[in-house]
């Protein structure tokens, strides 16, 4: 069972009895409430429970009007939904649609709407999704060992299109068909969604770290498959090819370091340094090669420069801190 049914599950329950011991009726509508009211995240439980709640009083004032000028029948429960879902819409309180739909029935059942129980579903409301936001309030689960998890998944994979790019560059005939790239796009992606949902959940002190890590990787996959496009006008090995196969074996190493360490920065110094001193194309083909390889660095070049200008989580050592992201640079 996921944690959202058990929380369900509570909330339901806790509805239940409190509708119970304050002699109110209408017990289980004040648990079906506490199941519409159970969401995934603390703010996203915050905005629907505020949602359905003035949702389900601007449908009742529609169905007292309603119910009072045409009286109870089926026919004017079409009517109803005709006026008052648009209008609810309207006021942006759609995702209160079937909520106020419950207590509305619940009404037309009734075959009468004075203000007691005009003042008991109100009740009702406050005890089903309030018991619903408690429960969410009081405990959500942590996102960290997950997107430690997606964290690790993604350093794999750039690591290894690393490694393949280097091996393209020592074997011209190496053949290499891509996939890490499209799983390091999937991976990158489910971390933003895991990242923005435990975003969601921190109410006071809202922590960026696994949003800026992700996005950082979002934005240097730009670069892989500007990198990528490169690699593929490589066809001819060359030292200065050589060099930047050793560039990039260092960076398949590098980015699943636990800190930043600088090694492929102070490299990549070098292999432009020895790009300067060499001489000067002598073939057309070697240009091209030679001008694709100078592109490459330079795309790794911007890699290291998003890397530094964003703070990426890393994991630390330590029972307490196992799941915990910090602050540091990695490349």
């Amino acid at each position: 069972m996921g944690i959202r049914i058990i929380k369900t599950a509570i909330a339901t329950l806790l509805a239940i009895l409190i509708t119970d011991a304050f002699n109110i009726p209408g017990a289980t509508s004040a648990g079906l409430l506490a199941i519409l009211g159970v969401d995934v995240t603390r703010k996203r439980s915050l905005r629907s429970v505020s949602s359905r709640f003035f949702a389900s009083i601007l449908g009742l004032m529609f169905a007292s009007v309603l119910f009072q000028l045409l009286g109870y029948h089926y026919w004017v429960l079409a009517l109803y939904i005709l006026i008052a879902f648009p209008a609810i819409s309207k006021a942006n309180f759609k995702e209160g649609i079937v909520t106020s739909s419950v207590v509305v029935f619940r009404v037309f059942s009734e075959q009468e709407l004075d203000l007691h129980i005009f003042w008991t579903q109100i009740e009702l409301l406050v005890i089903g999704l309030g018991s619903a936001m408690l429960v969410n309030m009081a405990y959500m689960p942590k996102g960290d060992e997950r997107l430690t998890a997606i964290r690790r998944e993604v350093d794999g994979l750039f690591s290894a299109i690393f490694k393949q790019i280097s091996l393209t560059l020592t074997q011209a005939s190496h053949v290499w068909d891509g996939k890490e790239l499209i799983e390091a796009n999937q991976a990158v992606q489910r971390g933003v969604t895991e990242s923005n949902r435990a975003l969601e959940n921190q109410m006071l002190h809202p922590d960026l770290a696994w949003n800026v890590y992700f996005y950082m990787r979002k934005e240097q996959l730009d670069n892989i498959q500007a990198m990528m496009h490169l690699v593929s006008q490589i066809y001819e090995k060359l030292p200065t090819g050589e060099f930047a196969a050793e560039l990039f074996d260092q960076m398949s190493k590098d980015v699943i370091a636990e800190e930043y360490t600088g090694k492929t920065e102070k490299l990549l110094q070098t292999v432009k340094l020895k790009f300067q001193q060499m001489d000067l194309p002598q073939t057309r083909e070697e240009f091209e090669v030679r001008s694709a390889i100078l592109q490459l660095c330079r795309e790794l070049e911007s890699f290291l420069r998003i890397s530094k200008r964003s703070k990426a989580p890393t994991s630390t050592a330590g029972k307490d801190a196992e799941n915990r992201p910090v602050h540091g640079d990695k490349t």
